[in-house]
């Protein structure tokens, strides 16, 4: 379905009446183009569509500017000192925060819900588009989960993938790593370097250098995958880094990136959110991103749908002393 700014717009602004995105009748409410740029189903119930809907709309605002990214969640009812079962109220919590009359809080979340769907269609078309670029693709990611644990003596990455066959007899997997600004950058990676365990879901029958940053990894499957398949793997990635982000580039499509990161103490004077980025900008600090602060655990939890593949999706933190501890920065393959 080819879906427009002006449609999806008319869709949202429907949308915010009421309890918005709390709406009892969510399935009913939700429109085709609505529908169409978050991936939910037909049949799909209300508890599913409210939770597709809005981990997608809250993802894309974050594109925003502040003020409009406030307004439109607060709107929607998805911002969380906003959830008030009536929109009018909504209107006048945005007016108190921006200190200005709810006249001039309606304009911004009008505003805030037209640039919102200039950013849904945008990046819903370079999906489809990025997707028919790649005829020859054998599968992809559905779900990809990472936790990385920064306060260990050396640095951990679990990953937990689900990975769908798009054609059949898929016996193998291509995966890899890259170490951006490693110790060992312009030198082989060896296996003490970079230690990957396979905990579930294959074995791994190849390790070569793809770069001088870039170890590529073949995982060998149990059985071969049959087109529309799914198979789930688990791996832990341990290594010494020293850049302070972690991003996925993905090089097959990935419909869901879950990225959790536990900080040491003290936590980073800086943490930010990089959505869509070329790899090289990762760590370039002119390259900003959506501020992110860590919970009393020192831990951040962010999520992207929809990536697309060459783009870095992550975060980036600035240590709030001199780097001196081993950090780390990674890449999915």
């Amino acid at each position: 379905m080819t879906v427009s700014a002006v449609d999806l717009a008319g869709e949202l602004k429907l949308l915010r009446r009421g309890r918005g995105i709390a709406a009892p009748h969510l399935a009913e409410r939700a429109g085709p183009a609505l529908r169409a740029v978050c991936g939910t189903a037909g049949g799909a119930g209300n508890a599913a569509i409210r939770r597709m809907l809005g981990e997608c709309l809250s993802e894309w605002s974050r594109s925003l500017p502040e003020d409009l990214c406030t307004a439109v969640l607060a709107a929607l009812g998805l911002h969380p000192e906003a959830v008030h079962p009536v929109y009018q109220e909504r209107v006048r919590w945005l007016a108190g925060h921006l200190q200005r009359d709810d006249r001039t809080a309606r304009r911004r979340i009008d505003e805030g819900i037209d640039r919102l769907a200039e950013v849904a269609v945008a990046s819903t078309n370079e999906s489809f588009e990025a997707e028919a670029a790649q005829p020859s693709r054998r599968w992809h990611t559905e779900e990809l989960r990472v936790t990385l644990a920064l306060d260990q003596p050396v640095p951990e990455v679990f990953e937990f993938r689900r990975i769908v066959a798009d054609a059949d007899d898929i016996t193998e997997l291509d995966l890899a790593l890259t170490l951006t600004d490693s110790v060992y950058r312009g030198e082989a990676i060896g296996a003490d370097d970079l230690r990957v365990d396979v905990f579930h879901g294959g074995r791994l029958i190849g390790r070569a250098m793809e770069s001088t940053d870039r170890v590529g990894l073949a995982l060998h499957l149990p059985e071969p995958l049959q087109r529309q398949s799914r198979h789930e793997i688990a791996l832990r990635f341990r290594a010494e880094f020293r850049h302070p982000h972690f991003v996925c580039v993905p090089r097959h499509p990935v419909d869901l990136f879950d990225l959790h990161v536990r900080f040491p103490l003290p936590i980073p004077a800086e943490v930010v959110q990089l959505e869509r980025v070329f790899q090289d900008d990762a760590s370039d600090e002119a390259a900003r991103g959506f501020s992110l602060t860590p919970d009393a655990s020192g831990e951040v939890h962010v999520q992207f749908r929809r990536l697309t593949p060459g783009f870095a999706y992550g975060v980036r933190w600035r240590a709030p002393v001199p780097l001196g501890e081993p950090l780390v920065s990674g890449k999915d393959g």
